[in-house]
């Protein structure tokens, strides 16, 4: 496994083409040092005795031991642990732990590419596999390009009048393919290793040019990150508030793929060479957004568990603390992360292992958290400001409380409760301040609301997998339409990841007769 230092120095090795607004820079500008400090805690940490047994492993392609973020889930207990584990590391850096987006892309991947090989004969598991042991053994970090620029939304892809506004293969060759469109909402790309490209939706058989996944380096020619850093607010003076959680940061990135040429052997799905594959297309982006919804169940429940903390502590120190208001807007707040959490555990619980050997969450169970989690996030930031007050928004600039002449009034006009220090109180509201007001604090909402889906998709999700028939047997019962009672349990007959893509199929066909019945009329 690596260290941070390497890491970091292989990073900043890498050919610049990051563009902050009309700046082109590398990665060590310092704009992108926020993300970077996120990133170090998940190699840091690895070797962190109070933490090696979350974020560390066993391959199951080499033996070896590697950081659990670069691993292929093989059962439960690994589903259970990257759970856990991401909601670990989110408490330690306010947020986003932002590396999972990497690896969830390779686990769905690694369930695609194996059926496409056993239906289609294609060489691209192979190619996985390979690529996995090389990114195990470097231990690398991976961005997830999955948001396509889409155009106008009520067209496919191959209808858009830009063909290029979803990633297309407008080449193969012997010995690669040719992509050129862009990704957008794309979290930490300018201080990764690796881009995994996966589609972003159901595809139809006339749209085969976009039926296209790979891996690439970050830096690779033809590619170009339009970033955009976020971060909280460090004071310029004020050493004591420079704390670890503020020095994080995040930056989101519109790629560019602009011509850009992908070897052979990192090409995991070419519909441009075989139209079949386009129904894979679609099943991987359902399976990215699983894998990745199920991570969501650990971060999200983190993301509450600080919003309670710190709900908790200004109650505290603005001496509401036993009042029954507040005591109720925090159990929200907590009841949020029980249920959000508990429903990851149970979609581990009754995860289903795949063909390919890659264990995969309960797709219901993690819809269902994951949408709770989206729906509530604003509340949750609504309930933090009901109890903290407006001052986490108007609070002077730390180095106010440091100057000669009004400092010292400034920080007497901060005490609160007698027994806590107003120094202390200053620091709660810079926090707050951060967690609320900040320009990483507003990302942090609209990813609360729509990253790796919003609860509209989770709806669809959920209710494309639902057996809704089997549920209407227990109304039928007991209206007395029907006579005698089926047993239904949902979770008692799990719908396996290959039964998930018969279903796919099935509603592929189903959509492309609709399609075809419309234009016949």
């Amino acid at each position: 496994m690596r260290t941070f230092e390497e890491y970091k120095e292989a990073l900043f090795k890498m050919k610049p083409n990051i563009y902050i607004g009309d700046e082109k820079v590398g990665r060590d500008d310092p704009r992108i040092q926020g993300g970077i400090n996120i990133v170090r805690l998940t190699y840091e940490l690895a070797n962190d005795k109070k933490y090696k047994d979350l974020i560390t492993t066993t391959s199951h392609l080499t033996g070896e031991k590697i950081n659990r973020f670069t691993h292929i889930h093989q059962n439960k207990e690994d589903l259970f642990k990257k759970q856990r584990m991401t909601k670990v590391l989110c408490h330690l850096c306010g947020g986003c732990i932002q590396r999972c987006m990497g690896i969830d892309a390779l686990n769905a991947v690694s369930v695609i590419t194996y059926e496409c090989d056993q239906a289609l004969g294609t060489k691209y598991y192979e190619n996985f596999k390979n690529y996995m042991k090389f990114f195990q053994e470097n231990d690398l970090a991976a961005s997830c390009a999955s948001t396509d620029a889409k155009g106008d939304r009520s067209k496919r892809p191959s209808q858009q009048e830009n063909p290029d506004a979803y990633l297309r293969v407008i080449e193969t060759r012997d010995d690669g393919i040719v992509v050129r469109g862009a990704k957008q909402c794309i979290t930490n790309t300018p201080y990764v290793d690796e881009i995994i490209v996966v589609p972003c939706r159901m595809m139809m058989p006339d749209d085969h040019d976009y039926a296209v996944s790979f891996a690439i380096p970050a830096d690779w020619d033809g590619v170009k990150l339009l970033a955009r850093p976020a971060s909280f607010h460090i004071p310029d003076k004020a050493e004591d508030f420079a704390t670890p959680t503020l020095k994080m940061g995040d930056v989101e990135t519109f790629i560019i793929f602009d011509d850009v040429f992908v070897p052979k052997d990192r090409v995991f799905l070419n519909g441009h060479a075989d139209h079949n594959q386009t129904a894979y297309a679609g099943f991987l982006a359902l399976m990215f957004a699983h894998f990745h919804r199920h991570s969501y169940t650990g971060c999200k429940p983190a993301i509450s568990e600080i919003l309670a903390s710190s709900a908790a502590l200004v109650a505290e120190y603005n001496g509401i603390e036993e009042t029954s208001h507040a005591r109720d807007k925090i159990s929200h707040l907590l009841g949020t992360a029980e249920l959000v959490f508990a429903s990851g555990e149970s979609s581990a619980l009754h995860s289903e292992k795949a063909p390919s050997g890659t264990q995969v969450p309960d797709e219901i169970l993690t819809n269902a958290g994951r949408r709770l989690a989206g729906e509530n996030i604003y509340e949750e930031y609504k309930i933090l400001a009901d109890l903290a007050g407006g001052l986490m928004a108007t609070l002077p600039f730390i180095d106010t409380f440091y100057n000669e002449e009004v400092g010292e009034l400034a920080m007497k006009y901060m005490q609160r409760n007698p027994r806590v220090k107003p120094e202390n109180v200053l620091k709660c509201f810079k926090g707050l301040e951060c967690l609320g007001c900040s320009d990483i604090s507003g990302l942090l909402q609209v990813a609360g609301l729509h990253g790796g889906g919003s609860p509209q998709m989770e709806t669809i999700a959920m209710m494309g997998r639902y057996p809704l028939k089997d549920l209407k047997n227990i109304s039928k019962y007991l209206f007395g339409i029907r006579k005698n009672p089926k047993r239904f349990e949902r979770s008692e007959t799990p719908v396996t990841p290959r039964e998930m893509l018969k279903k796919f199929r099935r509603a592929l066909i189903a959509k492309q007769a609709r399609e075809e019945k419309k234009e016949n009329c």
